[in-house]
């Protein structure tokens, strides 16, 4: 994209008067800098090892309605009693969580993302309206 100067159509004290084009040009240059910033916020938490970055199968899981205590567990490699165990929850507590017959109280989940290695929040399922 080769540079296009910004060419006010009238300007007064208070105001400027730009073309459409102008104007979404503007707009999309914008959009530019808030998503460059947002990767370099991203970057500098995946530098400072403050997130991780998980392989899109894990988001494929997840959006395809998959548990996330389930997803995660099986990307961390673990087994339901292994996960369990380092909770210190039951695996069969574990077992009706992960079946979605037990919505699992806050301390367990809490004691999962912990054992994940993940944000508390990567364990709420997403949920269709």
């Amino acid at each position: 994209m080769s540079y296009q100067p910004i060419r006010p159509i009238a300007e007064t004290a208070e105001s400027v008067t730009l073309s459409r084009a102008d104007f979404l040009r503007l707009s999309e240059l914008l959009e530019d800098a808030r998503d460059l910033a947002e990767v370099e916020r991203i970057s500098a938490k995946l530098a400072a090892g403050e997130t991780e970055v998980f392989p899109f199968e894990v988001a494929e899981r997840l959006l395809d309605g998959d548990h996330p205590v389930t997803v995660f567990r099986e990307h961390r490699g673990l087994t339901l009693r292994a996960l369990a165990e380092r909770a210190g929850v039951s695996a069969s507590y574990l077992s009706e969580i992960e079946a979605g017959k037990k919505p699992g109280s806050f301390d367990a989940m809490a004691r999962l993302a912990g054992a994940l290695g993940i944000s508390l929040d990567h364990l709420v399922p997403s949920r269709e309206d």
